[in-house]
């Protein structure tokens, strides 16, 4: 069971998520709070939340400066941004603070379940135009990124991981076998030290803008 919980402003939101997730299975809505300051005051290391859906536009803190301040005591957390905005700033400092997925609020609630499942088995989900963003960017950016080290292959599997692609797609747009992408995987998560897709895609922003 995946205990989620919720920093929405926007009390039909927020109230329609907890509703939806009441209804399902695999997922229990444990904590949802309108602000990241409600959020820190009720949480607890027993109150456990594995993945987070947050909001950016919030009274007080801010969704993006509060993913570091909830990382910092519960490391752990996965989180989801959910939100209206699409630009590239945004986006790229959610990544860089901590974030390990990004979705826009017109994004379906099946999806953003399947979101949510997703990144508790190491995915990075994205909004299908906020990959886009992100592969554009790494396509069009000239600076030294953390992808130089890869061979072109790589850097393909890559962005495959970033579109938010399974393994066996992934290997059925490259013409791979899915125990070749695993061997390129193995290789990327060696020579860029991570552990995992989240981290890629976290590590990719931080180093390609120099934060």
């Amino acid at each position: 069971m995946i205990s989620l919980g919720i920093i929405e402003d926007r009390k039909e939101i927020r109230e329609a998520l907890v509703s939806y997730f009441k209804s399902g299975e695999n997922i229990i809505c444990t904590l949802a709070e309108e602000s990241v300051e409600d959020f820190l005051s009720q949480i607890t290391p027993e109150v456990f939340i594995d993945v987070l859906l947050l909001d950016i536009e919030l009274p007080g803190v801010s969704g993006i400066n509060g993913i570091y301040l909830i990382k910092e005591k519960f490391p752990d957390i996965n989180i989801i941004i959910i939100t209206v905005y699409e630009d590239e700033d945004k986006i790229f400092n959610a990544l860089k603070n901590g974030a390990s997925g990004y979705l826009l609020k017109n994004t379906p609630f099946p999806q953003i379940k399947k979101a949510i499942e997703d990144i508790q088995n190491g995915g990075a989900p994205m909004t299908p135009l906020i990959a886009r963003k992100v592969i554009s960017f790494f396509s069009n950016n000239k600076k030294q990124s953390i992808k130089d080290p890869l061979t072109p292959k790589e850097k393909q599997v890559v962005a495959g991981l970033i579109d938010g692609l399974s393994y066996k797609k992934i290997a059925e747009s490259l013409g791979n076998s899915v125990e070749t992408i695993r061997s390129h995987i193995k290789n990327i998560y060696r020579k860029l030290e991570v552990n995992s897709r989240a981290e890629i895609v976290a590590k990719s922003a931080k180093d390609a803008f120099h934060f």
